[in-house]
């Protein structure tokens, strides 16, 4: 169960959408998740131009940007593995990267956010980006768990084994002892089409070394 750049892609234990379970009134949970959904852009536009603001403002260190390295690649690669593992809405994935975390996607994309924030060195986009996961994932998270509750009945075997976040050291065994060990797939992996995380994230990082020049030229050429 789990969110990249391109929310198309998100490999997931379920699809997007609204979900609901039957007979039960909307929730806090899915209220707030309604919230989410509507503030998700806006709030994506807000962080787009303070980026740009802090990256005008200052040039970006190239210590601090080597250092981001070393959170952003491992934020890709565990991305790129949970996608070749997570079948959408037709089984419960429990092994790979999910035998670690429930949530691979979005600790993922907080390494590869806390990274780039790092790259700056800005305490204004790490903010951002902070409120920007308390009010966008934590009611999705949740809404997920509740989804993949009712859907799977080895869901709360497979929560008392398995963090919802921050991994374990060693993979949990699957509660259900004839399940297998799993195989990474390229196929699923490219179906999720999680290499645009990585094309994303070479973007990112060509903007931090070539656009603040751009900026100067077309501050010098406007006096």
């Amino acid at each position: 169960m789990t969110e990249p750049p391109n929310p198309q892609s998100k490999p997931t234990q379920l699809d997007r959408g609204p979900h609901s379970v039957a007979g039960v009134e909307l929730d806090w949970i899915a209220q707030w998740q309604r919230i989410a959904r509507r503030i998700r852009v806006p709030l994506g536009f807000v962080t787009a131009a303070l980026y740009l603001f802090e990256l005008w403002r200052r040039a970006p260190q190239p210590a601090a940007v080597a250092w981001s390295l070393a959170l952003v690649l491992p934020g890709l690669w565990l991305r790129g593995y949970a996608a070749g593992y997570v079948k959408k809405n037709r089984e419960l994935t429990m092994t790979g990267p999910y035998a670690h975390t429930r949530n691979p996607l979005y600790l993922g994309s907080t390494l590869i956010a806390a990274g780039f924030a790092v790259a700056l060195l800005s305490w204004p986009v790490a903010l951002v980006l902070a409120i920007g996961f308390g009010l966008i994932y934590v009611p999705v998270i949740a809404s997920e768990e509740r989804f993949l509750r009712t859907t799977f009945p080895g869901f709360d075997a497979y929560c008392s084994q398995v963090p919802r976040l921050i991994p374990r050291l060693t993979p949990a065994r699957p509660p259900d002892s004839q399940s297998g060990p799993g195989a990474f797939s390229i196929s699923l992996y490219l179906k999720h089409r999680e290499y645009n995380a990585g094309i994303g994230a070479v973007l990112l990082y060509l903007s931090l070394l070539f656009l603040r020049p751009v900026f100067n030229v077309l501050v010098h050429g406007l006096r």
